[in-house]
């Protein structure tokens, strides 16, 4: 049975949710300016993180011989957040077209090499067979060891500006997502949730990427 309130929701203020979605807006927050009820919004939000896709709405490019991906695990003063408390840290592995700058592949886990080997069987093949990934020589390099292919592989440091893209997501992720933020009362309580979020963000952000391609 639908409700009142499913009701008289227009099809206009379910687009303007969607955009809002990708926001750094508390959930709270969010039922207060547009004037939904939390359990609707928490209903709705999870119906629109099962609907991305897999393949995150990136569009590859055709001919892969000559692709330069740059990936890079966020460290613990970049990406690291949690679920539900702070005790129970979670790590966002991406992985990003270092020409489109669309953001191909991501994970969220801990930091051992498990999860890079799950970053990695995201990665479409094409890239798997025929990029060549940047990574920070830092903290992380043993994690890539025995996962990316060395011939594939060059870890770098900060100063040579291989990493500037992907670095620059990972501070667009906490400024729009508001459950990334360090210091936040908007953290996920369940990791589905908070791992829909990311996807949900990422999907949009590659949508908005891929306008500026060229056909």
């Amino acid at each position: 049975m639908v409700s009142t309130e499913e009701r008289i929701i227009s099809s206009e203020q379910r687009t303007l949710i969607e955009h809002l979605l990708c926001e750094r807006i508390s959930l709270r927050g969010f039922c207060r300016a547009v004037g939904v009820s939390l359990t609707w919004l928490l209903h709705f939000m999870v119906e629109r993180f099962a609907a991305c896709p897999d393949h995150l709405h990136a569009q590859l490019p055709v001919n892969l011989t000559h692709v330069v991906l740059r990936r890079l695990e966020a460290e613990a003063d970049e990406m690291w957040s949690f679920v539900k408390k702070k005790a129970h840290k979670q790590w966002l592995w991406i992985a990003m077209d270092a020409k489109t700058r669309q953001m191909i592949a991501f994970h969220v886990g801990d930091r051992s090499r498990d999860s890079a080997k799950q970053l990695w069987a995201n990665i479409p093949m094409g890239y798997r067979e025929q990029a060549i990934f940047h990574t920070e020589s830092a903290c992380q390099y043993e994690a890539y060891q025995g996962v990316i292919p060395p011939a594939q592989h060059k870890a770098i440091t900060k100063h040579a500006r291989k990493t500037n893209h992907i670095e620059r997501f990972n501070n667009t992720l906490r400024q729009r997502v508001s459950r990334l933020v360090r210091e936040t009362l908007s953290f996920s309580k369940k990791l589905a949730n908070h791992i829909g979020a990311i996807k949900y963000f990422i999907c949009h952000y590659n949508l908005t990427k891929a306008t500026a391609l060229p056909v």
